[in-house]
């Protein structure tokens, strides 16, 4: 009858309300889960990633005066730490691609924070290898799970890669102003490296606290039945990006290091007064991210990695001739800015070539960065000892540009889009 249809009409009619706005109900929810998790992982980084740096930085100093370690030695703890690191880091990926990220990034947090404890209370090198060893375990751990938890928005804000090196850049310039302080006022190395491990545990709290992650399964005969890919499909997946990569961090860690001994050896400075030419640098890649960012989204990504990488190769070749630390300080702000661009459209780009693999492909990207800044520190080392300063410096800007063609050239090969899209977001009335 027609009175039937007309009433199983307007329930059907009220049933897909319901079932529409409870869906809409349901995403606004998990939005605001994903973004609190990724404001627990921001925290997170920055409470973990400051003590990270300075323990890279101090450890070798602490070996040397606090055990004794011959220059081998020490090379040997670093070594370690970096080794493990390597290792570690694709199966990291893969159980962040299976696992619960923020367990394994606070996990890794707990761990990374048990190696600063243990250099804390290291009395010979076979302790301190140890914590480092430890060290490196966890640390891969925490920075593959962190960016797999951050990528989690990275389809509806596209900044979220520029945040995080944003946090990143302050918690360690906060840490190095604290730590130097402390180390200052105590001459003594132990309770600086405590402090290490005391905001790792922080960050791991933080991260412990952070919402479950609520992955959606599509509906039907759509839903995905492809898992992770294993780390060799993965690396072969993000390949152009990884082969662009290594090349410029090769280079950059290079003028990194040849920076350093330049102003050591060459300069006559301090540790304090080369750690202040590296400050305004540190400031830029602290504040500028999320401005240029947007500075992205305008020009488009290939422009942006042109541009960066021509303001790096610029740096580099522009010290071969200057000799005052004031104007290196300055110089060093064009370094801060490409890095600032660089970095979060690499991350951005290996998160959206393999969406079903994110850890993965961060284990394997991060791993090939850790190698390539190895790399770079060896070579600088050779070039500054057998070469000229000159002919270093050029060398490495010459590396550095090419970024300039091999950039554009593999987000063109992963098929990147050069204005990155962002879904809108659901508003639930």
């Amino acid at each position: 009858p027609r009175q039937f249809q007309l009433t199983r009409f307007l329930a059907c009619t009220r049933m897909r309300a319901y079932a529409q706005a409870m869906s809409a109900k349901t995403s606004a929810g998990e939005s605001g889960s994903v973004l609190r998790r990724e404001r627990s992982a921001l925290l997170a980084a920055g409470l973990t990633y400051g003590p990270a740096e300075l323990i890279d930085f101090l450890i070798p100093l602490w070996a040397g005066i606090a055990l004794g370690a011959s220059a081998s030695q020490v090379g040997l703890l670093i070594a370690a730490e970096l080794l493990v690191s390597v290792l570690v880091r694709p199966l990291a990926g893969r159980l962040a691609d299976s696992r619960e990220r923020r367990t394994l990034a606070g996990t890794g947090a707990v761990v990374y924070g048990i190696s600063c404890f243990g250099y804390a209370i290291a009395d010979s090198m076979p302790l301190a290898l140890a914590a480092a060893a430890v060290g490196g375990a966890g640390g891969a751990v925490l920075w593959v799970s962190l960016r797999a938890i951050v990528s989690e928005r990275l389809a509806v804000d596209s900044g979220v890669f520029a945040r995080f090196m944003s946090v990143q850049s302050t918690g360690s310039w906060i840490a190095f102003v604290a730590g130097l302080m402390l180390l200052g006022q105590t001459t003594l190395f132990a309770p600086v490296l405590a402090g290490c491990g005391v905001a790792c545990l922080v960050g791991a709290v933080a991260l412990f606290a952070s919402p479950v992650r609520q992955v959606r399964v599509p509906d039907g005969t759509e839903a995905e039945t492809t898992g992770p890919a294993g780390s060799g499909v993965v690396a072969r997946l993000v390949q152009p990006m990884l082969i662009a990569s290594a090349t410029t961090t090769v280079a950059e860690a290079a003028v990194s290091i040849l920076l350093l001994l330049h102003l050591q050896r060459g300069m006559g400075l301090e540790v304090i007064e080369a750690a202040y030419v590296f400050l305004p640098g540190a400031i830029a890649m602290m504040v500028l991210p999320p401005v240029l960012h947007r500075a992205v989204v305008r020009i488009g990504r290939r422009r942006a990695v042109m541009a960066a990488s021509v303001f790096s190769a610029a740096f580099a070749v522009s010290l071969a001739w200057v000799g005052s630390p004031v104007l290196i300080s300055i110089l060093w702000i064009l370094s801060g800015v490409a890095f600032a661009v660089l970095m979060p459209i690499e991350q951005s780009v290996v998160a959206e070539a393999a969406p079903n693999s994110v850890g993965t492909a961060m284990g394997v990207y991060t791993a090939v960065g850790l190698l390539s800044a190895a790399a770079g520190a060896v070579a600088a080392g050779v070039l500054y000892e057998f070469s000229s300063w000159q002919a270093a410096c050029l060398v490495s800007g010459a590396l550095i540009l090419s970024g300039a063609v091999l950039g554009p050239w593999a987000l063109r090969k992963l098929g990147a889009a050069d204005v990155p899209a962002e879904e809108p977001p659901v508003v639930s009335g």
